[in-house]
């Protein structure tokens, strides 16, 4: 499974735009391969807000706080301010058992303002999956043990907890997930539900800095 560099991003930490929290996958989620899974989430009432976020694509990522590869884009672009939940199925290809998996939501306008050539991003914590058929190549192996020097926090950080000062985040697309891996109603039964109101544990985000 080969992956090509798409854009190398130096954000600066931002703790007050985390404002796309991922109420579910949680540290504690596991999505089987194969079988339909919901990611939901939530405003935290700060600024910006959901609207100022907008649309934006939801992908599965694996990785550590400086480099990261999308595994399957779960969707290209829904508006997280009308919509708070996608329900899709994992593509049991994109990789093998294991709890080093995350969501990635990407801002497909807004920007972060410390840094406005680089979009804003939110992330869940680290969930597992099983029921997967694929691998992983040494590069993203090699990702995903730069955790020890690039951790990611696994969602159990609050808004505005300390983190990096800097750090220069590099996205990969895996070539698997770009030719199998996307949601559709067809082949992954994605579906849309509109905003409700939400409770449950909140996972921390911080856009601006893949650090959570």
């Amino acid at each position: 499974m080969l992956s090509k560099s798409l854009a190398a991003l130096a954000l600066a930490v931002s703790p007050a735009l985390a404002t796309v929290f991922l109420t579910s996958p949680t540290a504690s989620t596991t999505f089987h391969g194969g079988q339909p899974a919901t990611i939901n989430w939530q405003d935290d009432g700060s600024v910006p807000s959901l609207e100022q976020f907008g649309n934006a694509r939801v992908s599965i990522y694996v990785g550590n706080a400086q480099q990261q590869t999308s595994l399957q884009t779960i969707v290209d672009s829904v508006n997280v301010a009308t919509t708070s939940s996608v329900q899709f199925t994992p593509n049991p290809q994109i990789g093998p058992n294991g709890n080093d998996y995350f969501i990635r939501i990407e801002s497909l306008a807004f920007k972060d303002p410390k840094n406005p050539q680089f979009p804003a991003l939110s992330f869940s914590a680290k969930f597992t999956m099983d029921n997967m058929s694929g691998t992983f190549n040494s590069t993203i192996q090699a990702q995903i043990a730069g955790q020890s020097t690039a951790p990611l926090a696994g969602g159990q950080s609050t808004p505005g907890s300390p983190s990096a000062t800097k750090a220069s985040l590099t996205t990969t697309r895996s070539t698997t997930a770009s030719t199998s891996g996307v949601a559709s109603p067809s082949s992954s039964s994605a579906a849309l539900h509109s905003k409700v109101g939400w409770t449950g544990i909140i996972i921390s985000a911080l856009i601006g800095v893949a650090a959570f």
